[in-house]
């Protein structure tokens, strides 16, 4: 399986966050090229991937997280997190999960 997929976990309470508006954008391009924007489920997953396995090529990518919009916390440390990553083999499923709080957010490649 090849593409792009995410999920959103909230690290205060340790649950999914439902509803996270979540784009792709190709950066490679100038200016940058959304590619996708949608919003996670009741499990903090997209429906479908980010960019799906028809589509998965290599270059530069950013998720882009808008953890303001769903925390609405006036202290929060970030409106967007953006998540710049490279994919250097197509064939490979890149998953890169979001752990976040109002204060905190953190990712890695997952599986």
């Amino acid at each position: 399986m090849a593409g792009i997929s995410t999920h959103v976990l909230n690290l205060t309470n340790g649950r999914p966050i439902a509803g996270m508006r979540v784009e792709l954008y190709d950066v490679a391009q100038t200016p940058a090229q959304r590619l996708n924007s949608t919003r996670t489920n009741a499990d903090g997953r997209t429906d479908a991937p980010m960019l799906p396995a028809a589509a998965a090529r290599t270059g530069d990518f950013e998720l882009r997280f808008y953890t303001g919009e769903h925390f609405k916390e006036p202290t929060a440390l970030s409106e967007e997190v953006l998540v710049r990553f490279s994919i250097f083999d197509a064939a490979q499923h890149y998953h890169v999960p979001m752990l976040c709080s109002p204060w905190f957010f953190n990712t890695y490649r997952g599986s």
